[in-house]
């Protein structure tokens, strides 16, 4: 796959999103290579107390999510710093989580979102197949629960996680985010 850093402005995020499970690790990672990209892994930045709710299998709230998603944003910014364009993963589930990400009131900033979409029964499947993460599949439903599909003012695209990986990002480069 050709690198396409250099078509990309300068302050440009991508952002893999969807529910635990959905594959935003993996893509956002080969998304970032085949930008030439940094990667940021979001649930690296949850803090200790999220992971405990997380883990003892209590949902997180839009008041735990603030300062995670925050910290999100100033690593983006961080990032731009020396790289044009940065990558990151995080579920940016609701529309005001987005919002946060696209900082600035969503103006002089180019956040693009790859939203990873698919069937509780896949999804599912794949939490049961996983062993060393901190989500519990009984947080699942209320992940769907909360998730907020891309509304048509947002700049993203919805892809069906059942496609190959490569799939899925050549997908993503290929979106008019016009």
């Amino acid at each position: 796959m050709m690198k396409r850093r250099a078509e990309q402005p300068q302050g440009t995020a991508w952002v893999v999103m969807g529910v635990c499970a959905c594959g935003k690790s993996e893509i956002g990672a080969r998304l970032a290579q085949a930008l030439d990209a940094p990667f940021i892994e979001g649930d690296r930045f949850h803090p200790p107390e999220n992971v405990a709710k997380m883990s003892a299998g209590i949902p997180l709230d839009d008041e735990d999510r603030r300062g995670w998603l925050q910290a999100l944003r100033a690593e983006i910014e961080r990032a731009w710093k020396t790289d044009p364009v940065v990558v990151l993963s995080c579920s940016a589930l609701k529309r005001a989580y987005r919002d946060v990400l696209r900082g600035d009131g969503g103006k002089g900033n180019d956040v693009r979102f790859v939203h990873l979409h698919g069937e509780r029964d896949l999804i599912a499947q794949r939490m049961a197949a996983r062993s060393s993460h901190f989500m519990p599949l009984s947080l699942l439903d209320s992940q769907l629960r909360t998730l907020e599909p891309l509304q048509q003012d947002e700049r993203g695209v919805t892809l069906d996680l059942r496609e190959p990986p490569e799939r899925l990002v050549e997908q993503a480069l290929s979106f008019p985010f016009a």
